[in-house]
């Protein structure tokens, strides 16, 4: 399998961004992503998907788009939408129907920040996911870097902390996101996480002080979504998109913090009779599965089953479990960074069935 690192759900100026396609192929190309997926507010941009270029290293963007009905207050319910055929923003005004008409045309759909708390001090109303009756949806987005913002910043006084100081805010997917993740799980779905940066790259001036809220390469360089793919990107861009999508779609992809350590290298794997699975993947449990993790740098490890930590590992570059018991399993990894300890892996499950 061959790992690619994506960064998804960012903005421009065509929606509520700051910045241009080609200024976040910039910024994409100095941080060593390989895709990027902007998602302007509910607009299909056309024109820029493809390859960017700078010297040898060369970035895929990819454009969807993040869909919600503009005329309810508060504006609930947005989805992530990727690869449908045609502009979505017109079923705006029924979740559902939304979500149908992606699958109709293609496309895969997440919901965003299912947990999107208010933020009084900048103004900023909870924009959370409520409609949880919905169905045949791609997945969630698990961990949302901007969201995250948003419970670190009671004061103004915070929010000028962390526009100085961003690599202060991540510290974990919001737990009430990772709960309901998990209470999707157990009731027998396959809800594939993903995780978003959000990134808008936002001016902030309070007086004499002008900053950029999280600038879109600090972004690149925190939270993404690694992939894995059956071989390399070719450098088509048409097949290579199919490839990005095929693997979201399978949930065959870990969230990883990459700014206190790279992530990339990291797998979880079930091995059984029938042979070898990767995140994502059923595999039966009839005569015994083994679960194996392997992580690119030391760190505590989780082995998570049905929403319930049922093993740890404490500063492992690997673990494994060995089980009959049919369950939906998956990794959590956490690093010490900045002082505390924070989360920085979260896998796809396996379904052992």
């Amino acid at each position: 399998m061959h790992e690619i690192t994506i960064n998804l759900h960012m903005h421009t100026r065509y929606s509520d961004g700051s910045g241009t396609h080609r200024d976040i192929a910039a910024a994409a190309l100095k941080t060593g992503v390989d895709v990027v997926i902007v998602t302007d507010h509910n607009v299909l941009v056309q024109g820029f998907e493809g390859y960017y270029k700078e010297k040898t290293r060369k970035i895929l963007m990819l454009v969807g788009e993040e869909v919600h009905d503009q005329a309810r207050d508060p504006q609930k319910n947005h989805l992530l939408v990727f690869g449908a055929t045609r502009e979505m923003a017109v079923f705006a005004d029924n979740a559902q129907n939304l979500i149908n008409q992606v699958r109709e045309a293609g496309g895969l759909s997440f919901l965003a920040h299912p947990d999107d708390p208010e933020a009084k001090a900048f103004n900023e109303t909870d924009i959370s996911w409520e409609d949880w009756s919905v169905q045949n949806y791609t997945g969630i987005e698990l961990w949302n870097a901007l969201s995250e913002l948003k419970t670190v910043v009671p004061t103004k006084l915070h929010g000028v902390f962390y526009a100085f100081f961003p690599a202060f805010v991540a510290s974990q997917p919001i737990p009430k996101t990772i709960a309901k993740w998990d209470e999707l799980l157990a009731g027998g779905q396959k809800v594939v996480a993903i995780g978003g940066s959000d990134a808008h790259a936002l001016h902030m001036n309070m007086g004499p002080l002008h900053r950029v809220i999280f600038p879109y390469e600090f972004h690149f360089r925190a939270v993404n979504t690694h992939a894995l793919l059956p071989g390399p990107l070719s450098g088509d861009a048409t097949s290579d998109k199919s490839l990005v999508y095929k693997a979201l779609a399978a949930g065959h992809c870990f969230i990883g913090y990459d700014l206190p350590a790279s992530t990339k290298g990291f797998r979880f794997t079930a091995q059984g009779r029938e042979g070898t699975v990767i995140m994502g993947d059923e595999i039966p449990a009839k005569f015994g599965v083994t679960l194996q993790a392997r992580l690119p740098h030391h760190a505590e490890i989780r082995l998570v089953k049905d929403g319930q930590v049922i093993q740890t590992w404490k500063n492992q570059l690997a673990c494994t479990h060995i089980t009959t018991e049919p369950g939906v399993y998956r990794i959590e990894a956490y690093r010490q960074y900045l002082g505390r300890k924070r989360g920085w892996i979260y896998s796809n499950p396996i379904y052992v069935r």
